[in-house]
């Protein structure tokens, strides 16, 4: 059983839980159980009427929020020639061809995102059993296996993020911060839930959306009527 300090509790007693919330209204109260001491992530969560266990039922990719999430990211690439200098200048914290591939399997970790050339992807396909469950392999469908790789660097470290549904069907995204205005929080969400939507892979019966909420790091979660 979980146990929750005098806060969380506090916070959790303003969410009626039989209740779904406007985007707004959501957004409002997420906003007002955060902590003030520092900025929290608010997540968005969502439950998927999906067999995660059916390759063309699960739902990954990448997208640029309007208002972004708040972070810079770190960013790789795996790349050669002309392509690595300029990825370097683009804001790539490393870029590189076989070094960077030796490099990542000796074990330097220090990335939030890896992306890469076709190409090279012959060399990355080795590094699939450490990056695979850290989230961070290079994938067509993520957009991070680009020909485009520099323009790439400079959208995943401005904050174009990567979601995937997890094996219970579940997708969750960072969609800002608490400190965010209102209105850039509700332009972040609505963008995600449209573009997740239309989405649907064809083969999903029934409700594909089920359940959404949203909630603050260290907060409860609010029930978000979509």
């Amino acid at each position: 059983m979980s146990h929750h300090g005098k806060r969380y509790k506090s916070a959790s007693a303003k969410v009626d839980r039989a209740k779904r919330y406007s985007v707004p209204e959501a957004v409002a109260l997420v906003k007002e159980t955060a902590s003030a001491k520092f900025p929290e992530s608010i997540e968005l969560s969502m439950k998927l009427g999906i067999n995660p266990k059916q390759s063309d039922q699960n739902i990954r990719g990448s997208i640029s929020l309007p208002k972004g999430v708040g972070q810079e990211r770190k960013v790789i690439a795996f790349c050669d020639g002309p392509d690595a200098q300029a990825c370097l200048e683009a804001g790539a914290v490393k870029a590189g061809a076989q070094d960077l591939v030796d490099e990542v399997q000796n074990g330097w970790m220090d990335f939030d995102v890896a992306l890469a050339t076709p190409p090279m992807m012959r060399f990355v396909g080795k590094l699939g059993r450490l990056l695979g469950p850290q989230g961070k392999m290079p994938s067509p469908k993520a957009g991070t296996v680009t020909e485009d790789i520099v323009a790439a660097v400079g959208e995943f470290r401005a904050g174009r993020v990567e979601y995937r549904n997890d094996n219970t069907g579940n997708l969750h995204l960072v969609v800002g911060k608490a400190d965010f205005a209102d209105e850039d929080l509700i332009e972040n969400i609505t963008t995600f839930l449209e573009h997740v939507n239309s989405a649907r892979p064809s083969t999903v019966k029934g409700v594909f959306v089920q359940r959404v909420y949203l909630s603050c790091t260290m907060g409860p979660s609010v029930p978000v009527a979509f």
